[in-house]
């Protein structure tokens, strides 16, 4: 059932200096993340600037991610919308460009009860033949899927597979995973509690923290699974400051900022978003020196 076991890359879409998104550089860039033991690509998540980009670039990016990873490495994209109609074609434009699975989003701030989440996640899983995995991050979208929602869902939609979680609330995941009984995966969807939600049954994370340090997260997720939980406990801990300087402004501005200072130049970001505040690029900058992945 799993799509993937460890860590996935929620990776950035670099721009040109005119805004145009730059092909040859996320081609440069899914190749880097390969090689040093990325475990998935997740194209056109939020982390990838997806909510800026037209419907005719997402789906080319797409379409690029996939031809260019060519099975290396499962290709996850991102598809979801809060419109139900655009979520199904944006998920039938990913699968016809041979993507392993679908990410999808809560409807976002039209929101949706438990019951419209039902009916939006079911019609969009049954419009594709690819597994889905549903996103769950109530503080960018104001709509939480419930346990007893995610659940049903598992049990009656046989290509919803997983949730990525990123509530903060291990009590609601622990119930989550209790509930689906084995039917459905889960990844973390915060880099900041990969062993926790490992420990409760999580296959890894879908991770920004792997676009700057993607070795390290594999390896987090890696020692864990190899039952060696104290060493990715560690390793957990080691990476905290820098998993919250990349979250001290809204993601994906410090991960692109990171980027760059790594000499990637993956470009501007698109407004809304915009340059950090320097003292929170000071931060970042020495989060990343004392993490080891920047020289001084």
């Amino acid at each position: 059932m799993s799509v993937f076991t460890g860590a996935g890359v929620a990776i950035i879409t670099p721009m040109k200096a005119n805004g145009e998104v730059n092909y040859e550089k996320l081609g440069e860039f899914i190749d880097y993340q390969i090689e040093n033991s990325t475990d998935a690509i997740v194209i056109c998540g939020t982390t990838g600037e997806a909510s800026t980009l037209t419907h005719e670039e997402h789906i080319e990016t797409i379409r690029f991610a996939a031809d260019h990873v060519k099975k290396r490495v499962p290709v996850i994209a991102g598809t979801g919308s809060n419109c139900t109609e655009t979520a199904v074609y944006l998920s039938q434009e990913a699968q016809k460009a041979g993507v392993d699975a679908c990410l999808v989003v809560t409807p976002y701030y039209n929101k949706a009860t438990q019951k419209g989440l039902i009916k939006h996640y079911t019609t969009v899983a049954k419009s594709v033949d690819l597994p889905i995995i549903m996103y769950n991050v109530p503080g960018r979208t104001g709509c939480n899927i419930q346990p007893e929602t995610a659940a049903t869902l598992a049990k009656d939609v046989d290509n919803i597979v997983a949730i990525k979680a990123a509530t903060g609330n291990m009590a609601q995941e622990s119930k989550t995973m209790a509930l689906a009984e084995g039917r459905l995966d889960m990844y973390s969807g915060e880099d900041g509690l990969i062993v926790p939600l490992m420990s409760i049954g999580a296959k890894g994370v879908i991770s920004v923290l792997s676009n700057v340090a993607p070795q390290q997260t594999h390896d987090i997720c890696a020692k864990f699974a190899e039952g060696k939980i104290e060493e990715a406990r560690q390793l957990q801990f080691n990476a905290l400051e820098l998993v919250d300087a990349l979250f001290c402004e809204v993601n994906p501005v410090p991960v692109k900022h990171a980027l760059n200072l790594q000499g990637w130049d993956m470009g501007p970001l698109r407004m809304p978003l915009c340059e950090m505040e320097d003292a929170n690029l000071e931060r970042l900058r020495n989060a990343m020196i004392q993490y080891g992945i920047l020289e001084k």
